[in-house]
């Protein structure tokens, strides 16, 4: 025994370190962190690329990863599909999500948006989708469809939104929830994930005047360190905190549309950062930074309400925030901003890649990583001070987030699947 002891500290070291999967587009704590070690912080076309895979069309969807199985949508033609593709680079299985018509629309930056843009969320059975139309359904990871839903059933009319619903459902404890927010809509909706029954359906009223309604933001979920959750929408000039049971409303953000008309160029892209002691409300096009205090949070929330910390101006108008110790970080089309997360007081503001940032920012071992649509991942050392790792160029539009799993870094670019890693 004694003899084998020296080998089984060795096999210790030797072992990879234990990391999460990534089973929906803001991680598994849905904050844009990973457990990962050890990631590569240089890239290019070839360097640091495993593999990459062709796409049968273009997507802007965060890959999801269980296990060794890595799920993505994608235009196909006239459809969206939803593929699996093994952590080698092979295609296991590609099925039909919906027929779209593959609709075009132009982004301010010129570049089309995906009918493909929600991502996928999975627990190592099943793998959900959503598909620009409405479309939802369900599949085994062995590629079998169980069931199917039409979110344009819920509200006054069909999905009327400039650039197509990119609503992802978010799974928590066996139920999807999705926010169903248009110019014919304003709901939260709660469905069984295994059957696709609706288990509740709310209201969610907003001001619903110019852009307003328009919401390419999707919910996501608060979770306390005593084990408490609630859901969080964020649309229609407010974010709101919800009963998971059934959708009661238990506070609002107020003020996030400034002035007293209320600005009519206005509609949330980037998503709430959600931790256990602090949530970050961003609204948009130089408006408010909210910072509250999820304990105290209760009824209308401003100014001069105590669950309130800290109320900043800019907010990125397009990428969340992210939270490393006490530190936000805060990425807009080029500038990047740190502040601090109990006051909201700057710690800087240096620039990164130029260009339009739609990718979400995500972080691992004192690392963030940050795209542009140009192919450009900025890695930035988390701290108070700025500190640039390195600047890294694929070949290829970023619109995804960037997923984080078991030593790779998978990417989705409108032309490839990437996956960035050591050999």
């Amino acid at each position: 025994m004694k003899r084998l002891l020296p080998l089984i500290a060795l096999a210790a070291f030797a072992a990879p370190v234990s990391a999460d999967n990534w089973p929906q587009w803001r991680g598994p704590k849905f904050d844009g962190h990973s457990a990962e070690k050890g990631l590569p912080a240089e890239w290019s076309g070839e360097k640091n690329v495993v593999w990459k895979l062709k796409m049968p069309g273009i997507g802007a969807c965060t890959p999801v990863v269980w296990g060794d199985n890595v799920f993505v949508t994608s235009v196909d033609g006239d459809d969206v599909v939803v593929l699996c593709v093994g952590t080698d680079g092979k295609e296991k299985w590609k099925e039909k999500l919906s027929n779209t018509g593959a609709k075009r629309y132009k982004n301010p930056s010129g570049a089309d948006v995906s009918d493909a843009s929600p991502s996928c969320a999975t627990d190592g059975k099943h793998v959900w989708a959503s598909a620009s139309n409405g479309a939802v359904a369900c599949f085994t990871v062995a590629g079998k469809q169980v069931w199917t839903a039409d979110l344009n059933k819920y509200g006054k009319g069909k999905i009327a939104i400039a650039f197509g619903s990119h609503w992802t459902p978010v799974l928590y404890k066996g139920t999807l929830y999705f926010q169903v927010m248009h110019r014919n809509a304003q709901m939260l909706v709660a469905l069984e994930a295994a059957t696709g029954k609706e288990l509740w359906k709310v209201e969610r009223p907003g001001y619903s005047k110019g852009e307003s309604p328009d919401v390419y933001a999707s919910a996501t979920i608060w979770e306390g360190k005593d084990g408490a959750a609630q859901l969080i929408a964020h649309g229609n000039d407010f974010t709101t905190g919800h009963k998971l049971t059934d959708g009661t409303e238990l506070w609002r953000v107020m003020e996030l549309n400034p002035g007293e008309k209320k600005s009519g160029a206005w509609r949330f892209v980037s998503n709430v950062l959600t931790t256990p002691d602090l949530i970050v409300v961003p609204s948009c096009k130089n408006g408010p930074l909210v910072a509250l205090d999820p304990a105290a949070a209760k009824g209308d929330i401003t100014p001069e309400n105590k669950a309130e910390l800290w109320r900043i101006t800019p907010t990125p108008d397009v990428v969340a925030p992210v939270r490393v110790g006490d530190t936000i970080y805060l990425c807009q089309h080029g500038p990047f901003l740190a502040v601090d997360a109990k006051t909201g007081k700057q710690l800087y503001r240096e620039n990164v890649a130029k260009g339009y940032h739609w990718s979400n920012m995500v972080v691992a071992d004192g690392k963030i990583y940050t795209s542009s649509q140009d192919g450009v991942t900025t890695v930035i050392e988390a701290g108070s001070t700025f500190k640039k790792i390195a600047t890294n160029t694929l070949p290829d539009k970023l619109f995804g987030t960037p997923a984080l799993a078991d030593g790779r870094i998978y990417i989705r670019g409108y032309g490839y699947l990437w996956a960035i890693g050591t050999k």
